[in-house]
């Protein structure tokens, strides 16, 4: 749906364009924007490799080891009948982790490890070698949900995209930010566990 909205705006623009005689404007818009975006890729790409590099450091150093074993209570509050030995528990807790620290390239990786570990619990409980009630194939589970909701709500410490991006077209206070992102972060998190407590019980 979002490609036929973006093609319409595209197709009024380019026509409106033409019968106001501002084609030129246009060419011109599309050249200089072409030229923002290969910019903004290049930062974005230094970006992506500091902090990736930065959050293997922190791994090799024990750090989100660490990190991880702390937040377990709270895995386990959100994920009562995930087993306190399965994988998934360690993926869902490095992409917490990742989120809080900003770093989404790096929380990817870990969200698809989770959901693969979580389908395969699911699997295990439709053969009854694993407790609780099974999802029919095909369907996320209780937790496959909790998650994803969990994962786009993400609390973050530090945005690193929103202060790349202000960056990049020249905000004089890039960082700023921060104190406003942690707080809607803050509170469209606190709202994703409230929401998915509340869910849990009605099922």
């Amino acid at each position: 749906m979002l490609n036929y909205i973006w093609a319409a705006m595209i197709a009024i623009g380019i026509l409106y364009a033409a019968l106001t005689g501002n084609m030129e404007a246009v060419a011109n818009g599309a050249l200089d924007s072409a030229g923002e975006a290969v910019q903004l890729c290049i930062t974005m790409t230094g970006v992506m490799g500091l902090w990736v590099g930065l959050m293997e450091i922190a791994s090799s150093s024990g750090l989100v080891q660490s990190l991880t074993r702390g937040i377990q209570p709270f895995i386990t509050f959100l994920f009562p009948r995930i087993p306190k030995d399965h994988p998934a528990r360690q993926h869902i807790s490095t992409n917490i982790i990742a989120n809080i620290l900003g770093l989404g390239w790096a929380c990817t990786p870990a969200g698809l490890k989770a959901m693969e570990e979580l389908e395969k619990l699911e699997e295990d409980r439709r053969t009854g070698r694993a407790a609780g009630p099974a999802q029919k194939k095909g369907t996320a589970s209780n937790e496959m949900c909790t998650f994803l909701i969990l994962n786009i709500s993400s609390l973050q410490l530090i945005p690193v995209n929103v202060i790349a991006y202000r960056s990049q077209y020249g905000s004089a206070a890039p960082a700023s930010i921060v104190g406003a992102g942690i707080l809607a972060t803050a509170v469209s998190t606190a709202v994703a566990v409230v929401f998915c407590k509340v869910m849990d019980r009605k099922l």
